[in-house]
């Protein structure tokens, strides 16, 4: 069965400033979009592409692995260098509401479990955690 998001392997066009081991995957288009922002971007130093790999236990009590999407390091509008993983993830997978179907509903208190294993990680280490939606990547096509 076709997939109908947009998955492959994205080549840096700076590829001084990819970090990870081997070519990024991209799971969806909205990866796709971020990555070329990284790759192009003066202000981004370094990136890589589910490079970090976090425990956590999931919604079914499983001992796994989370891999966030992507790990960067900038220069904010300070100059200071900041280091942060970023998932990209719909809006609907990331905030319960009432009324969502058992299987959204659990896919977004997974998620919260990941991100709240990602946070600790964050945290113990001093860099930045960001959840990214289309609200962050497609500004002007704010719809909720």
């Amino acid at each position: 069965m076709a997939s109908r998001f947009h998955q492959g392997k994205y080549t840096p066009k700076n590829p001084k400033k990819y970090i990870g081991k081997k070519l990024p995957m991209m799971r969806s288009s909205w990866e796709t979009h971020f990555a070329r922002f990284l790759d192009t971007n003066p202000n981004i130093l370094e990136w890589a592409s589910e490079g970090i790999r976090i425990p956590y236990t999931n919604v079914m009590g499983k001992k796994t692995t989370y891999v966030p999407d992507f790990l960067i390091r900038y220069k904010d509008k300070n100059n200071k260098i900041v280091t942060e993983i970023i998932e990209i993830k719909p809006y609907n997978q990331s905030v319960l509401k009432e009324g969502m179907n058992a299987k959204l509903k659990a896919t977004v208190v997974n998620n919260h479990l990941k991100w709240e294993a990602a946070r600790r990680f964050c945290k113990a280490k001093k860099i930045e955690f960001r959840i990214v939606t289309e609200n962050e990547l497609f500004p002007k096509n704010n719809k909720r």
